[in-house]
């Protein structure tokens, strides 16, 4: 495997004076067997199905709140709170779980840092759009959720968000539906043009 990746981060945090955060694992359960020739050809690898993503902060202290990405509790959660009992006391683990530590309700459960999504659908607006006027599809789509769980997470309505490397633009459609303003940089021109069909709902 190569390491550029790993080394691209370390490079980042020395050059840029960043705090690392938090890493991420972003899974695709429908990535297509890859990379190939270890995968289907040779055999000596499986498949890889995720990508890091690494949060990084210029600040220790960075705007950030999990309550603004909680998501469902689970069944047995919403069980528990609704029967206000539960096995109190020391864990095998050794964390010692107090008699009301689990029985508030915060309207959500803190999300894990995997996050599963997949990007295959092939005939949304932007696809459409594209095959239309005879422009190129970005082939590294990135998923809405990513950007969605990120910019909800990291920023408050009005706030702006910058896409360095903007491709199809996911990121500035998401963050205009989220109310925050946005700037995207992309250097093709044609991917620019395709990406307006991200605004035409």
């Amino acid at each position: 495997m190569s390491t550029l990746a790993l080394e691209a981060l370390l490079e980042f945090l020395k050059k840029g004076n960043f705090n690392l955060c938090q890493q991420f694992i972003c899974y695709n359960p429908a990535r297509l067997p890859a990379p190939a020739e270890w995968v289907n050809v040779q055999r000596v690898r499986v498949k890889d199905s995720y990508t890091h993503v690494w949060w990084m902060s210029p600040t220790e202290q960075p705007k950030a709140d999990n309550r603004r990405v909680l998501k469902n509790y689970s069944e047995a959660m919403l069980k528990l709170l609704k029967s206000q009992t539960y096995s109190s006391g020391q864990r095998p683990s050794e964390y010692r779980i107090g008699a009301r530590s689990f029985l508030r309700d915060h309207n959500g459960a803190i999300p894990p840092n995997v996050l599963t999504l997949s990007n295959t659908r092939s005939r949304e607006s932007y696809q459409l759009f594209c095959r239309a006027r005879k422009l190129p599809i970005h082939p590294a789509r990135m998923p809405a959720g990513l950007a969605e769980f990120f910019i909800k997470f990291l920023t408050t309505p009005k706030n702006l968000v910058l896409d360095p490397f903007a491709g199809s633009n996911t990121t500035g459609f998401v963050a205009e539906s989220l109310k925050r303003r946005w700037l995207a940089i992309e250097p093709s021109k044609e991917y620019v043009e395709g990406s307006l069909g991200r605004f035409l709902i």
